[in-house]
């Protein structure tokens, strides 16, 4: 009976052993998470464009002359500087030249018969008084009184078509001088020169109407930069002028510049029927920063709506439904599904209400299969 006993234990042991080996063998292997703690920190609610904007100078021209003609004068090069004012392009125009000079001569000629005249109906009129009173006394006769009046008046009347006459002079010089303006190319503003189509004794024509040519002169004001970006128009209501907004440039890879929304567009772009959006200008803040932006840059801006400083945080992609979370617990090496209250939050990370604590270790690998509730886990070296 005590050997019976003796081999049923040892049996029972035998058979305990090849359980627990079976068992250890076959059991589900922990599987690998990546974690992220539970962590104090600044999270902000920002509105992005849904499209790559452009970077814009706030002053760009396209420069062409009001008429055709061949380049005579071009003394501007690609990457120039001009100033306001600076003469940019001229088309030969020695014949307006002359005709300016022609209509100058011929004001200065008809201010002079206008001197002329009204010297003479001044003398006139002198005389005329003289023959009044004369008159009075009886020493003029009453016919030669009045041809010396009717002779002033006529002179004054003289005197008064020679100054019409002098200004309409004045104003023929003026359109002649205008229609030479029109073969000069002026700078209208401080900038930089963009582009120039056309090389001198070149023929420029200018653009007929409804048909686009290429300006003669691009001139840009790299004084000044804005962003403008497309959001959609759902977000649009939330942004308001002055807002706080943050500029990425592709050119400029991580890095991020300040501005703020200088303006909101006014109407609606369905340019893509399903995602109708609004145009936001973003200006930069720090003028430092515009001085290594090339205009048309593509640019990207987020809109910083609200922002809360120092507050509880987990990184946004370890989120699900918008309100549960994976915490890993070291010591039990178990998943735990949890709860909490959300607020504000961006791509990069939420806000913790409610329902975690600082320091907890959240899962960020949610979409590795076997992420569950009570799983096995064991932490995965953290990626950088």
């Amino acid at each position: 009976m005590t050997r019976r006993r003796i081999r049923w234990t040892i049996f029972a042991l035998f058979i305990s052993a090849v359980g627990v080996l079976l068992w250890f063998y076959t059991r589900p292997k922990p599987i690998e998470v990546v974690v992220r703690p539970v962590e104090r920190g600044t999270v902000e609610r920002v509105v992005a464009n849904t499209r790559a904007g452009t970077l814009k100078a706030c002053r760009r021209a396209s420069l062409s002359p009001s008429v055709g003609g061949q380049i005579a004068v071009l003394n501007i090069r690609e990457g120039d500087e001009v100033k306001a004012g600076q003469l940019l392009l001229e088309l030969w125009n020695k014949d307006l030249v002359a005709g300016v000079a022609l209509a100058e001569s011929e004001a200065q000629a008809a201010e002079a018969r206008s001197q002329a005249a009204c010297l003479q109906a001044e003398v006139a009129q002198r005389e005329a008084d003289r023959q009044v009173k004369l008159r009075k006394t009886g020493a003029a006769s009453e016919e030669r009184t009045d041809r010396a009046v009717t002779e002033a008046k006529a002179l004054k009347a003289d005197c008064k078509a020679a100054i019409a006459s002098a200004k309409m002079s004045v104003a023929q010089a003026g359109v002649a001088k205008a229609n030479l303006e029109r073969t000069r190319l002026i700078a209208p503003f401080d900038g930089v020169i963009a582009e120039i189509t056309g090389e001198l004794n070149e023929y420029v024509t200018p653009s007929p109407p409804g048909i686009a040519t290429p300006p003669a002169v691009e001139l840009i004001d790299n004084t000044c930069f804005y962003v403008v970006a497309p959001i959609d128009e759902v977000d649009a209501p939330a942004v308001a002028v002055g807002m706080p907004a943050r500029v990425s440039l592709d050119a400029f890879g991580d890095r991020r510049f300040e501005g703020k929304v200088r303006r909101i567009a006014d109407y609606v772009l369905d340019i893509e029927k399903q995602a109708r959006t609004v145009d936001v200008e973003v200006e930069f803040t720090n003028p430092e920063d515009i001085k290594q932006l090339l205009a048309g840059y593509s640019a990207d801006v987020e809109v910083i709506l609200d922002l809360r400083q120092d507050t509880l945080r987990i990184p946004t992609q370890a989120v699900l439904d918008g309100k549960r979370v994976f915490v890993y617990l070291p010591d039990d090496k178990l998943l735990e599904e949890r709860t909490f209250e959300s607020g504000i939050s961006n791509w990069d990370y939420t806000e913790v209400v409610t329902g975690l604590q600082e320091g907890e270790l959240i899962v960020i690998s949610v979409d590795r299969a076997g992420v569950e509730n009570g799983a096995h886990a064991v932490a995965a070296k953290e990626e950088p």
